[in-house]
């Protein structure tokens, strides 16, 4: 099952007591499939021994990377409103220099005067046509040691239930948050539709999940180099065979896809100009856009301070990161570093 921006909601409903039965054949993905927790589907869906493997082991071995704010800071940025065009001036108040068109535009002003902003040097806009934007605060995880098993974000702030394919609990033990990092300890499908466990008593459809999982190392990479899954919309960064990093990412969206295959980096931007489909109904132009490494011709991972929805497919075609995620990565990837897109299941 896919995720695009737009999330199902699932039904609340009264759960219904439910009593377990002789476990099946599994008919999860195998990297799921193991020891106690292994073989669960809708009416055989928890036992002692699984649990007990839960709280003995609650959460993968990974740290926070910590918020640059230093570099998600560097800029304020502004996004121009209205369906107009923009009229951009000399001076406030003065001569008309160009238009915007409308589109997905974003500024990052130098200085203002009254109800006038400077959105670069001698380049003045009037203010009742843009908002202010708070970057994302969001930072992917170091890896401290080879997790035991997949793990992943929630991509939403919810409630999840007590056996696949059952209604939403709510009680204080199955709400969780979003970007809180977790396990999955087990998996299987009800109605053609993918759940996960996270924790006793914990399920919830893969939508709501991005997983971070182990992938084989291209023949091409050695050394640092990344690993992108363009199904589970998440990023993992390796030392040879050693999982470092992992973050969430937002892809390109249909249309304009992320192309797979396995790429070395060939240039650095530390921040820049994007622009694009001129003419078209989601023209775009943002300013000074972050730490860019770009891998496949025009196309880059780079901090995005537009949006904060990751985990998504949202681009045109290039890798959105945090600005933090960027900035760790832009220091950390060499510059002939190979990145390895990919689909872990079929989009």
């Amino acid at each position: 099952m896919f995720r695009l921006c737009a999330i199902l909601l699932t039904a609340i409903m009264i759960p219904s007591a439910t009593t377990a039965v002789a476990a099946p054949p599994a008919t999860g993905p195998a990297p799921f499939r193991q020891g106690p927790c292994d073989g669960f589907n809708r009416d055989y869906f928890s036992n002692p021994e699984c649990d007990t493997l839960m709280m003995a082991d609650p959460a993968p071995p990974v740290a926070p990377l910590a918020v640059d704010h230093g570099a998600v800071a560097s800029y304020t940025y502004m996004h121009i409103t209205g369906t107009e065009p923009l009229v951009v001036y000399n001076a406030p108040n003065g001569t008309p220099l160009y238009e915007i068109a409308p589109g997905f535009n974003f500024v990052t002003p130098r200085s203002t005067q009254g109800e006038w902003v400077e959105i670069n040097a001698g380049e003045w806009a009037n203010s009742a046509y843009l908002e202010a934007v708070l970057p994302s605060m969001f930072t992917g995880v170091l890896i401290q040691a080879e997790p035991a098993r997949a793990f992943g974000w929630f991509l939403r702030t919810m409630y999840t239930s007590e056996r696949p394919g059952g209604p939403a609990i709510f009680r204080p033990e199955n709400h969780v948050q979003r970007y809180q990092v977790t396990y999955v300890y087990a998996s299987t499908t009800v109605d053609d539709v993918d759940w996960y466990l996270v924790g006793p008593g914990q399920w919830i459809e893969q939508w709501y999940v991005g997983l971070a999982q182990r992938t084989v190392r291209p023949l091409e990479a050695s050394g640092r180099w990344l690993a992108v899954d363009l199904y589970e919309q998440t990023l993992v960064a390796y030392e040879n065979d050693t999982m470092v990093f992992a973050t969430l990412v937002s892809s390109g969206l249909p249309g304009t896809s992320t192309a797979e295959g396995t790429f070395q980096v060939w240039g650095q931007r530390l921040n820049g100009p994007m622009t694009g489909a001129e003419g078209r109904s989601d023209y775009y132009r943002l300013e000074n856009v972050p730490y860019a490494l770009y891998f496949d011709g025009d196309t880059s991972l780079h901090g995005t301070y537009w949006h904060d929805g990751f985990g998504y497919r949202r681009s045109h075609g290039c890798v959105n990161l945090s600005i933090t995620d960027a900035h760790w990565l832009y220091t950390w990837l060499d510059i002939d570093g190979w990145v390895h897109v990919y689909y872990s299941q079929p989009y």
